[in-house]
């Protein structure tokens, strides 16, 4: 499912028009970014728990060349699903 397939069912199951789906889903994209962006956790009670990660600086390897490069600490979005979710699933 793609994002114009989830707007579609999201306006099919609320009732609301897919301008109205697109926007909300958008805010909602939108929010959680801004909320990730700023370093807190975002738990949506069912479905799961978007965070950020901190990955620490390591040593790696150019595959084309085989020498040894340093990468730097970055920060990765992560979410961890929820009981909810995960037994929707099943």
């Amino acid at each position: 499912m793609n994002k114009s397939e989830l707007v579609e069912s999201v306006s099919a199951a609320s009732g609301l028009s897919k301008a109205d789906s697109q926007r909300a889903l958008d805010a909602t994209i939108e929010a959680i970014g801004k909320a990730l962006k700023k370093g807190d956790t975002v738990s949506l009670v069912g479905f799961g728990t978007f965070s950020v990660k901190k990955r620490a600086a390591r040593t790696g390897r150019n595959p084309a060349t085989g020498e040894t490069i340093k990468i730097k600490a970055s920060k990765t979005p992560s979410f961890k699903a929820g009981k909810g979710f995960k037994d929707a699933i099943k």
